[in-house]
Formats: structure tokens, sequence, C-alpha cells
């Protein structure tokens, strides 16, 4: 299957919030603060985890993951929206529109399938603690992040690749921040339904599959928190979970209804909101929901920072 669709024009038109041009300048200024803090935050936790020996476990592993995963899915989409927003010339090069398209989608449905890993790492420390170590084994944790990159890689190829071959008919206008799989769809001219199907497929996959898995295992967590007799016990228990709880509901909501909504009943600008949301918020805020509800990653930090002043 070819990769560039022959019909293409050589840059697209991102018309973004063209209607509400009021807009763009506080959104450049939001998205000019949020981005550095997002890569320092991110970066701040792989850091802290690969350093500090007591951040060696499991969960701190899939952290690093998530962290590296939210800055590669920043990255792919808000140095481009700086410049269109900062600029009267909001284009995207059809290379570079590729290119955003294949990230951008390798990263979130990679997202979906480690936020389930990272719910079943919860599930056995606090429902199987006695088997911890022997299922949470360092071969299987690198085992699952292999599976759930390869996953989300071929599931983002595939679905990218097939709505590329869709004929465009002279089209270079693309009512959205930037190039996602379902604004591509509905741009495009002639059978669609073929592609439709196949996101629907592939959502169900990599949206509610994970999702339920998720909801399954906090399910299992929350029977198993009820049976501890100490306050101190739950409170511990509960303290481990919702940070994950917290990154979970911040990024399945949007992508929920942007990607499983009926398509009659989204409006024009709630898939831009959205995106801004699970692919710029949401990577910014992790790090910091992360650091501060986490009392061994402030301490990680609190030494890691104490080891550069001395250093100085």
């Amino acid at each position: 299957m070819a990769l560039i669709n022959e019909s293409h024009p050589g840059e697209f038109i991102l018309l973004g919030f063209a209607d509400l041009p009021w807009l763009e300048l506080p959104l450049f200024i939001i998205l000019l603060i949020t981005y550095p803090m997002a890569l320092l935050g991110n970066i701040t936790i792989i850091l802290v985890s690969k350093l500090d020996p007591r951040l060696h476990s499991p969960m701190y592993f899939f952290l690093t993951n998530l962290s590296f995963l939210d800055m590669c899915y920043t990255t792919s989409i808000v140095p481009q929206m700086l410049f269109n927003l900062g600029s009267s010339k909001k284009t995207i090069s059809y290379m570079g529109c590729i290119i955003q398209l294949y990230i951008f989608h390798i990263m979130g449905g990679t997202e979906c399938l480690l936020l389930s890993i990272m719910s079943f790492d919860r599930y056995v420390a606090i429902c199987r603690p006695l088997h911890y170590t022997l299922i949470m084994n360092q071969r299987i944790c690198t085992l699952l992040a292999s599976i759930m990159w390869l996953t989300g890689v071929l599931f983002a190829f595939s679905e990218a690749t097939l709505t590329l071959q869709l004929p465009l008919c002279g089209v270079s206008q693309l009512d959205h921040l930037l190039c996602e799989i379902p604004v591509l769809i509905k741009t495009a001219c002639g059978e669609k339904e073929a592609n439709e199907l196949a996101l629907s497929v592939v959502c169900i996959f990599i949206l509610a599959i994970p999702l339920c898995l998720i909801l399954a295992s906090y399910a299992s967590i929350g029977r198993a928190v009820l049976k501890i007799k100490s306050s101190e016990g739950r409170k511990k228990a509960f303290g481990t979970c919702s940070s994950h709880l917290i990154v979970v509901s911040l990024f399945y909501g949007p992508a929920i209804s942007m990607y499983l909504q009926p398509s009659s009943s989204i409006t024009r600008d709630q898939p831009k909101f959205m995106a801004l949301f699970y692919a710029v918020m949401t990577p910014t805020l992790n790090p910091f929901i992360y650091t501060l509800r986490n009392k061994d990653v402030k301490g990680a930090l609190r030494n890691l920072v104490r080891k550069i002043s001395i250093s100085k």
C-alpha cells in the first residue's frame, strides 16, 4: 500500500480557530508557557526515576515510559501550533502532516495501553502483594512495555496509512489545529465507510478495551481496600492509586468524547478543544500530579536538588 496519496495538495491550511480570532493570542501565550513546563516536568520525572535507586520499581519504570510518551505526544503538535498561531501563515506541509499524523497517533494509542498496564501494576501491588515481585519482575515489565509499544505502532500505522489513501479532490483546508485521523476522513471525498468502520474497530481495541481493564482493576482494588482494617492502610493504598486515576480521567475523558462519541453530536470546535486538552494539558499536568501526590517522588526530587546544590 502506497504511503503517499498522489491526489494530495502540497500543503494544508489549518483553519484552527479562524472563526474566533480573539482566541489566538491567549492560546499562543498558554502554549508558550505550558510546553516548556511539560518538557521540564517530564524530563524531571525520567531523571529522578533513573537516578534514585528507591524508584527502581515497576511503577516508576512505567511512569518513565509515560513521561517519554507525553514529551513526544506534545512535541508532535505544539511547535507547529505555536508557529501557526504566531504568524499569519496557518499551513503545514503535506509531509509534515504525515509525520505529525503518525507520531501523534502512535503516542496516543500507546498511552491508552500504558495506562491499562499501570492499573494492572497497581492491582497486583494491592490485591496480590505477596506475589508482586514474582509477577511484575523486570522481564515481564520489559515484555509488557515492548508489546505495548509494538501494538500502538501497528494500530496507529495501519489506521493512518489507510486514511492517507483517501482522495482529497483538491481540498487543502483542514478545520482543525493539527493533522488528526477523524478530520482527514471528514475532509476526504468519495467512499469513506470502510475508513470510518476501521477507525471504530481500532478505537474499540485501543480505547474501550483498555478502559474496561482499568475499570476492572480498580473495582478489584476498591474491594481489597475496603477489606483493610486500619485507616492508615486504606489511606496508603488509596494514595498509591489516586494519581493514576486522575491521569486516566484527564486522558480518557476527552479521548472518548472525541473518538467514541457519534460524529453527529460533535460540534465544530469540540475536536480542537479536546485535542488541546489531551495532547497539551494532560502531558503538562501529569508530572505535577505524580510529584505532588507521591511522597517517594517528592523525596527523590529533594535529594536530586540537594545533590545538584552540593556539587555547585
